[in-house]
């Protein structure tokens, strides 16, 4: 049983490398039997479609971040966070300086999720510890209205993830416009 177990997360490991590398486009079963280093029919033993084979690639893949933003969201329970540990979380949250195909995957596989209403959910799920991640920073850094302001966070994280994904900008770029959420709005 934990062969199987093993297989069908090492199936699950390649989708996410090979959407990350190539796009959902390049997803084919003979693709993922090599790069997973099984057999075909293992492919299709434990994913009868392709829509199976992305709904828990993407599960997975919020599980494993849902589990990692609520240890970071736990971590931020303070009363007062100062702006250094915020650019620190917020640091951890751009995953280090250079993307790659674990930075790439998820973007291609909420695209998808947009497209299918059946990945959706699975998605909602992510963003929701996305937001409850962007609460808490909020919340230790004193700014009012944390929790209405928390989903403008998140969208101003992936704006910026998705510019240095394009243009190759820099992590630090993602805290200074980050930075601005905490300063007073201007009268």
């Amino acid at each position: 049983m934990e062969k199987a177990a093993d297989t069908r997360q090492s199936i699950i490991d390649a989708v996410l490398r090979i959407i990350g590398q190539d796009g959902i486009a390049a997803v084919s079963n003979r693709r993922i039997a090599r790069e997973a280093r099984v057999s075909l029919g293992s492919v299709t033993y434990h994913f009868a479609t392709q829509h199976e084979l992305l709904r828990e690639s993407l599960l997975y893949f919020v599980g494993e971040e849902t589990r990692r933003f609520t240890e970071m969201a736990d971590a931020c329970t303070g009363d007062r966070l100062d702006l250094q540990g915020a650019a620190d979380a917020v640091g951890l949250v751009a995953g280090g300086t250079e993307f790659d195909s674990r930075h790439i995957a998820p973007f291609e596989l909420y695209i998808q999720a947009g497209r299918d209403e059946r990945l959706r959910a699975a998605a909602a799920e992510c963003f929701a510890a996305y937001d409850r991640l962007a609460t808490r920073i909020l919340r230790g850094l004193g700014l009012p209205d944390a929790e209405r302001l928390a989903s403008t966070a998140v969208a101003l994280v992936f704006g910026q993830q998705l510019r240095r994904l394009a243009t190759g900008s820099p992590a630090e770029d993602l805290v200074d416009t980050l930075l601005v959420l905490t300063q007073p709005a201007p009268r």
